[in-house]
């Protein structure tokens, strides 16, 4: 697994945009910014929807003030699911969605998170990094069904630390 220290693996992912899906090359998208990664296991999970992404939502200001220079949210889901979810939650222009569709990215932090049985697959564990330039300064991984560190809350008082 992943840990602070590391430089984040290369990928290539997904990200709606008004004009269609566009690539990501993790390693353009990370380099020279401080941005807040979390992971979710699903768009439209329950969770996710209602806790996960309103809290970076709620705290995007003050994370911005404390010098995030973007605040992303990716899923083992596909562009145009993560597009319809960043549409209703009305986070447009605020977090960016990556979809990570074949879990590639996933794979290579090493916080995939087998959700087979509950029909879902392979998705991700929960967890936020803070990533300086490409290489991570926080993790904060949520023990499965957990939501206490990795809340947009929980990251903020990580930069304060």
């Amino acid at each position: 697994m992943i840990k602070v220290g590391d430089r984040l693996p290369t990928a290539k992912l997904m990200t709606p945009t008004a004009e269609g899906p566009k690539k990501i090359d993790t390693e353009g998208f990370f380099a020279g910014k401080t941005v807040v990664l979390f992971a979710v296991p699903g768009a439209f999970t329950p969770t996710c929807s209602a806790q996960h992404v309103p809290s970076f939502l709620e705290n995007e200001s003050a994370l911005r003030a404390k010098g995030i220079d973007e605040i992303a949210c990716i899923a083992v889901n596909d562009v145009f699911v993560m597009g319809a979810w960043q549409s209703s939650l009305g986070s447009v222009g605020k977090i960016t969605m990556l979809a990570d569709g074949s879990g590639e990215f996933t794979r290579a932090l090493g916080l995939e998170f087998d959700l087979i049985s509950r029909g879902l697959g392979v998705r991700s564990h929960r967890y936020a990094l803070i990533v300086k330039d490409g290489v991570v300064t926080h993790l904060a991984v949520e023990a499965p069904g957990g939501f206490e560190v990795s809340h947009g809350q929980a990251v903020l008082e990580a930069l304060a630390a």
